[in-house]
Order: C-alpha cells, then sequence, then structure tokens
C-alpha cells in the first residue's frame, strides 16, 4: 500500500516533483506559504493543508523543498511545523540544498521526537524535475533510504545513498564546485575562441564530439551561444549554494580557490541585477570585459 505523502514548498522543482507524485498515484498533501501555488495541484487532485504541522497529520512521508537552512528549519521544527504533528516513524526528507552541518542538526531534533530524516538534495533543474529524472543524493539512514526509494523513484533516475545524515548535501556542494567551474570554463573557452577570431559555435560542436563532451557544455554552452537565459536554475539560488559551499568549506578548514574565483563571478551576475536568470548568464561578465558578444 503507498504511503500517504506531503508536501512542502511548491516552487518550480518542488510544483514538478509534487506533480509527479500525485500522477503515480500517491494520496498527496501539500502546503505553501504562497496559497496560490498549491491551487493547480489541489485541482488535480491534492488537499491543501493551513499548515506544515496540518499537513504531518495526515502523513507517513513528508518532503520539504524550500530556499535555505532557515527556511527548513522553520516549516519542519518552528511553530506550525512538521515537528508538531509528525507521527512516531514517519519520515521527513529535505530536498533543500542547505549546510550539511544543518542537515545533521534537524535530524537529530527529529530523531529527539522518533521521526527519521533523510537530506536529500537534487541536481537536474527544472526540466529534470519535470521529466521525474533528477540525480538524487541520500543521506541518512540506509533502511530508511531503502523504505523511501519506491516514492524517491517517481522523482528521479539516478538516486544514490550517499552515507550518513548531511552527507547528500555534501554530494551537492560537491556537485556545484564542478557546475560552477564548468561554467566558468565554458564561458572563457568561447572568451578565447572568439578573440582569436574563431567561431565559439563551431568550438562547441568540435569539444562535445570529444573527451569534454558533457551535459553542461551541451545546454548551458548552448545557452550562452544564444543568449537564453530562461532559468533552469536561477542565479541568485546558485548564489545561495555558492555561499554554502563555502561556508562548509571555512567549517572544514580547507581552502577552494577555484571554488571561490567562480563563486565570485555568479555573485557578479546577481549583483548586475540578473539574479532571475539562468546561472549559465556568467558568460555575460565575459562579454562585457571583452566588449563583443559571442
Amino acid at each position: 500500500m503507498q504511503p500517504a505523502v506531503g508536501y512542502i514548498g511548491l516552487g518550480v522543482m518542488g510544483g514538478a516533483c509534487a506533480g509527479n507524485l500525485l500522477k503515480a498515484g500517491y494520496s498527496l498533501h501539500v502546503y505553501a506559504r504562497r496559497p496560490e501555488q498549491m491551487q493547480g495541484l489541489v485541482a488535480a487532485g491534492a488537499v491543501a493543508h493551513a499548515s506544515p504541522a496540518e499537513l504531518a497529520r495526515h502523513c507517513s512521508v513528508i518532503f520539504t523543498n524550500v530556499s535555505d537552512a532557515p527556511d527548513v528549519e522553520q516549516v519542519v521544527l518552528g511553530e506550525n511545523g512538521v515537528v508538531h504533528g509528525a507521527k512516531k516513524s514517519s519520515v521527513v526528507v529535505d530536498m533543500s540544498t542547505i549546510l550539511p552541518s544543518a542537515a545533521r542538526n534537524i535530524a537529530a531534533e527529529l530523531a529527539g521526537n522518533g521521526v527519521e530524516f533523510l537530506d536529500a538534495p537534487v541536481s537536474g533543474g527544472s526540466q529534470g524535475a519535470i521529466d521525474g529524472t533528477l540525480s538524487i543524493m541520500v543521506g541518512g539512514k540506509q533502511k530508511v533510504f531503502e523504505r523511501l526509494l519506491p516514492v524517491l523513484q517517481v522523482m528521479g533516475k539516478n538516486i544514490v545513498h550517499v552515507g550518513d545524515s548531511g552527507a547528500g548535501q555534501v554530494a551537492k556542494a560537491c556537485n556545484q564546485i564542478v557546475v560552477s567551474q564548468t561554467l566558468g570554463a565554458i564561458a572563457e573557452a568561447y572568451t578565447l575562441a572568439a578573440a582569436a577570431g574563431v567561431d565559439p559555435a563551431k568550438v562547441r560542436q568540435a569539444l562535445l564530439g570529444g573527451f569534454v563532451a558533457s551535459k553542461m557544455l551541451e545546454v548551458h554552452g548552448q545557452r550562452m551561444l544564444t543568449h537564453n537565459f530562461t532559468p533552469g536554475f536561477k542565479a541568485k539560488l546558485h548564489n545561495k549554494d555558492m555561499d554554502i559551499v563555502q561556508r562548509f568549506a571555512e567549517e572544514l578548514g580547507i581552502d577552494l580557490p577555484g571554488t571561490d574565483l567562480v563563486a565570485g563571478y555568479i555573485k557578479e551576475v546577481v549583483e548586475a541585477g540578473l539574479g532571475e536568470e539562468d546561472s549559465s548568464a556568467l558568460s555575460t561578465l565575459f562579454e562585457k570585459k571583452w566588449g563583443k558578444s559571442f
């Protein structure tokens, strides 16, 4: 028998994930701080609730997908939070991107109330959420992960149990390091090609057939060439994630010089008023400095 599932946080990513759960036949309960975000799902059969605590009373599995650690803490542990309505042995699965240390603290707080916790950040952008093909990086108890795997498979295709609580968030931090530095590398490569009088589009075509072929070069490389920055992942959220990476590195006492450099680029994008655009708009910084478009 399928568990009743709750979903809290119905933005671009959360709304798509919740929709896939509903399509898969799960009894879906929803909560969003902006009630209008619930309307489409309610029309499709979901049940809306006035608070996370009320939602939790009806569910054995509760997903959260909000902006940052304070938001997760508010909807899970705060006044009228999930913890005040959750049944013993229910599971909270947080799909937000937050500090690993914050995920561990939330897990400990919930454990004290008999509630399990998985940190399960994702990669794949809005299209991956819509298609149900997200990569999901999971931290928490192995037995809880195995219990929740069929539900996670509705939303993702590459689902990996990385380790104990917080390990999913560590993997997501690593993901953002690779994503951000790859964006910077593509923009620099295009700048070099254009400055040499060579068509960056032709360079991209050549590179896609070689060892550096990647989803990043395929998708974001094309965005940079066409200046189509309709967000798959907004620059302002990428900026928030890079702040998390840098804060976590500081907690660990390690230096990440490449990350620091490209985090500065992404911050510049936001400060230039492009925070609502896709983070591949990073390429515009290079065009501006060079004085020409790709």
